[in-house]
């Protein structure tokens, strides 16, 4: 913490500190957990897997149904 303006007396800053931690640790307190996404609204569940490798004829192999 910096004093910008003014000249507070080790008493007055020792208040203002402990009014900000106080409210820091209320909101710290509130804050819900985060929860991880859902598997089905994960982007990279649409994304095909085994492509096809790289390689003379592989883009005949793209289409074919797995």
């Amino acid at each position: 913490m910096r004093v910008v303006r003014g000249d507070p007396t080790p008493e007055e800053l020792a208040a203002a500190l402990a009014v900000v931690r106080a409210r820091a640790a209320a909101v710290a307190e509130e804050a819900p957990e985060r929860q991880a996404p859902a598997a089905w609204s994960d982007p990279a569940r649409t994304v095909p897997r085994g492509l096809p490798a790289p390689g003379p004829g592989a883009w005949r192999a793209t289409f074919w149904p797995r």
